[in-house]
């Protein structure tokens, strides 16, 4: 039987999801109520996770590896499927969402992958640029923006080099550089310090920092403790699967 989708809804960020009932109440950007994911035959990699992320928030997951940290942001950008339970971002219960509404769901989230996901022979302009391009910002803009972030995350000097020619570290800083880009309302980011020096670690937190301060909610997957210990930010432990909130 062939699905039907012309009628499912298209992804917006919904206005009314700003709640003022509550004074400065933050509208909330991402709910998770009792996600559960499970891979076959019976792995279960996420069970019963139920948390929220608001605008202008910084939340950090932690656990060991194979906790359930990049099933979880896999979930929130929709390259996996929950096994039960709701996901909505910016109101849009992703269950619901055709293959339309999902690729619009995707320009709204800026992504720092693990694994990077750079074109290798394209240029660390064009790996930056292209994030801008596929939102019809003009060429003017995305030059000024592609050039402040390069010199954020000292890259000024590698512009043209083909990010394939780049060393890790340099990599990653690119791909947080697109995923920064549009300044997007929701920034996913796995292990984004994982190849970094401490100096380079600050840089890409001031980065976060400056985001967040633009209304970005920001989910970072990390083991590095030195980008959380000490904060207020919202930080979530992950054990085999289960979320135990840290802090308050």
């Amino acid at each position: 039987m062939q699905e039907h989708t012309e009628d499912r809804p298209t992804f917006t960020f919904q206005p009314s999801m700003e709640d003022h009932s509550e004074g400065d109440e933050k509208s909330i950007i991402v709910e998770l109520v009792k996600v559960t994911k499970i891979y076959p035959p019976d792995v279960v990699a996420l069970r019963n996770v139920s948390f929220t992320a608001r605008k202008g928030e910084i939340v950090f997951l932690t656990g060991a590896s194979g906790a359930g940290k990049t099933t979880l942001l896999k979930l929130l950008c929709r390259l996996e499927r929950p096994t039960k339970g709701l996901i909505e971002i910016g109101g849009n219960d992703l269950n619901k969402l055709n293959s339309n509404a999902t690729q619009k769901l995707r320009q709204r989230i800026g992504v720092a992958y693990q694994d990077f996901r750079l074109l290798p022979r394209q240029s660390v302009y064009q790996n930056i640029a292209m994030a801008m391009e596929v939102q019809f910002k003009n060429k003017k803009e995305i030059k000024q923006r592609v050039l402040e972030l390069l010199e954020k995350l000292s890259l000024s000097e590698k512009i043209h080099k083909p990010a394939g020619k780049l060393s890790r570290g340099e990599q990653q800083r690119v791909a947080i550089a697109r995923a920064a880009a549009n300044v997007p309302p929701l920034i996913l980011a796995d292990e984004p310090t994982g190849n970094l020096d401490p100096q380079t670690t600050s840089q890409v937190m001031d980065l976060f920092h400056e985001l967040n301060e633009s209304g970005s909610a920001i989910i970072i997957a990390t083991h590095d403790k030195s980008i959380y210990q000490g904060t207020h930010h919202q930080q979530f432990e992950l054990q085999q699967g289960e979320l135990q909130r840290v802090n308050s």
